[in-house]
């Protein structure tokens, strides 16, 4: 049953629990073609963080959709394809996929929670995420609002972090994550591409976000905190600085407000990638799961690297 209406969308909410994301009923393709749909659909996404879609498939559909959020670019990945370079494959497969022991039992492409590209200087915008095939069972994607994490951070916490810049790297494995870890994770078997990836870490520079910024055009604070690939605080890595992030990661993580996406065919998922972590549950490890997603183009401006580098001619696997 449809909620309300806006901009001539079709709504509902998320969940009644959630103060954030929306469900869009009843799109369709000659909508897109609307200034007036795709500025609706623009605000709904600023205005709500996560938005799904049912009722909607097809590259055509997954495409057109995606540029109404802005510019696609291909991913900075070997995975892109090479027909449609906007839309990245995302699949786990038995006999070639990156497997993990996560709490004593094998998972396809588990993942912990994060922001895409947080580990350079440039983070994308965001990005729509589309199945092909799933599992049985699990192969959830769960996501986190991180003002709604800011809005609950006690206030001791908010002004300790006021000002205070988080130190990225680069490392694929799970097990080597400092911050914010929420299972006991283990590395079974790396894809190709991965352990290539991994074997070449000491490439990649670290690089400084802010803890918290500003959302622009709404004046939300956002705590700006990726728990995987987080090293440090700048300036602060020490024992007191690591017990202060490991204190505000946990805060995110250990959220009641987390949305779990248990995925339908004839979906798509919508996420703002600076104000929304996202994680993956993982698939059982005799099971693919394949997802197709798009990439939108973006940068907030307020990264860095830690030391002159340029990262652009290095290859990035997407996580």
């Amino acid at each position: 049953m449809v909620d309300s209406e806006r901009g001539g969308l079709k709504l509902t909410r998320l969940s009644d629990d959630l103060p954030f994301g929306a469900i869009v009923h009843d799109l369709t393709l000659e909508c897109l073609d609307r200034a007036r749909t795709r500025q609706a659909l623009y605000d709904l996404w600023i205005a709500e963080g996560v938005v799904v879609f049912e009722g909607v498939a097809g590259e055509e559909m997954q495409l057109k959709l995606s540029s109404c959020f802005g510019k696609l670019i291909a991913h900075p990945t070997r995975e892109a394809r090479a027909d449609h370079p906007a839309l990245m494959t995302v699949r786990y497969q038995p006999d070639d996929g990156w497997l993990l022991t996560v709490n004593g039992e094998s998972r396809g492409s588990w993942l912990p929670w994060h922001s895409d590209l947080i580990y350079v200087d440039r983070i994308n915008r965001g990005g729509v995420l589309r199945p092909v095939k799933l599992p049985s069972s699990l192969g959830e994607t769960g996501f986190i609002d991180k003002i709604l994490a800011y809005e609950t951070l006690p206030d001791r916490l908010k002004s300790r972090i006021e000002g205070l810049d988080v130190i990225y790297q680069y490392d694929l494995d799970p097990a080597h994550q400092r911050f914010g870890r929420t299972a006991d994770v283990t590395v079974e078997r790396y894809t190709e591409g991965i352990r290539s990836i991994q074997s070449r870490l000491g490439e990649f520079p670290r690089v400084i976000h802010p803890m918290v910024y500003v959302q622009q055009g709404t004046d939300r604070k956002v705590l700006n905190v990726s728990p995987w690939f987080a090293v440090g605080i700048h300036g602060m890595e020490n024992t007191g600085g690591d017990a202060l992030l490991e204190e505000v990661a946990q805060h995110i993580v250990r959220s009641p407000h987390v949305y779990l996406h248990h995925w339908k065919m004839e979906q798509m998922v919508l996420w703002d990638n600076w104000r929304v972590l996202h994680c993956s549950t993982g698939c059982p490890q005799n099971e693919e799961r394949w997802m197709l997603r798009t990439t939108i183009e973006g940068d907030y401006g307020l990264g860095r690297t830690e030391r002159n580098a340029n990262a652009d001619g290095l290859d990035y696997i997407s996580v």
